[in-house]
């Protein structure tokens, strides 16, 4: 199983990005993703996830209105559409795939079964 990210960047406060995450070795359409972020010197946090159909989602309070997660299980991808951008969402950000079932979403880090490596997103003031 092989997840990676890619995406991230360094941009300015107030701009959007969109982060994918490439998903291979798994079936796909029976995994439900999640996005998790890490800043420097902090622990590992959730972002948002989205079920294995895609019908479901949930989102940390700190991005609610501000990110949007999508998959196309067509092409095993999850995206991160991220707008509104701050310093404060500054981290390494984390894509990560467990089985599941229909409509659910995970939010802890010990749910999940794979991760990739992650994309580094700077958002500067």
């Amino acid at each position: 199983v092989q997840l990676v990210e890619s995406g991230g960047g360094l941009v300015q406060a107030g701009d959007s990005l969109r982060l994918s995450c490439a998903a291979s070795g798994l079936p796909f359409s029976y995994y439900a993703m999640g996005w998790f972020r890490q800043a420097p010197g902090k622990e590992r946090v959730f972002v948002a996830a989205i079920s294995r159909g895609g019908s479901a989602t949930s989102y940390a309070d700190s991005v609610k209105g501000r990110f949007t997660v999508s998959r196309d299980n067509a092409k095993n991808t999850v995206l991160l559409q991220m707008s509104s951008l701050k310093p404060e969402d500054t981290a390494v950000y984390f894509c990560a795939a467990r089985e599941s079932g229909a409509r659910s979403t995970y939010a802890s880090m010990g749910d999940y079964e794979y991760w990739g490596r992650g994309t580094l997103v700077t958002v500067s003031s």
